[in-house]
């Protein structure tokens, strides 16, 4: 599989190398107050791909990072309300405190 993810990127970036080269010519563009600027075709191609992308990639890691933390959250309060519904813990004997041995014994009522 790594295999193929190489190859991919590989033929990618092949592409996009050939593309560049072969769209190697200056655009103009007519910016505010009469201002003109002259950019690469393949620099402005990969500046508007980047003003696309990158606030889509931020907002898809924002929502993925709040729906960890509610996961998390729910997680605990589930595991919570399952001790709560289970009551003590009834896993590990309840040893009772020793009687003092020096104390005189007490009656207990049955003979």
């Amino acid at each position: 599989m790594q295999f193929l993810k190489i190859l991919f990127w590989s033929l990618m970036a092949f592409v996009a190398a050939v593309f560049t080269f072969g769209n190697w010519t200056n655009v103009t563009i007519q910016l505010f107050g009469g201002l003109v600027a002259e950019v690469n075709l393949p620099l402005l191609l990969l500046a508007t791909f980047l003003l696309g992308f990158l606030p889509t990639l931020i907002y898809q890691h924002w929502i993925r990072f709040r729906l960890r933390q509610r996961l998390t959250a729910a997680e605990r309060a589930m595991e919570s309300a399952l001790a709560a519904a289970r009551g003590p813990d009834t896993s590990s004997p309840v040893i009772a405190p020793a009687s003092d041995p020096l104390a005189p014994p007490t009656a207990s009522g049955t003979l």
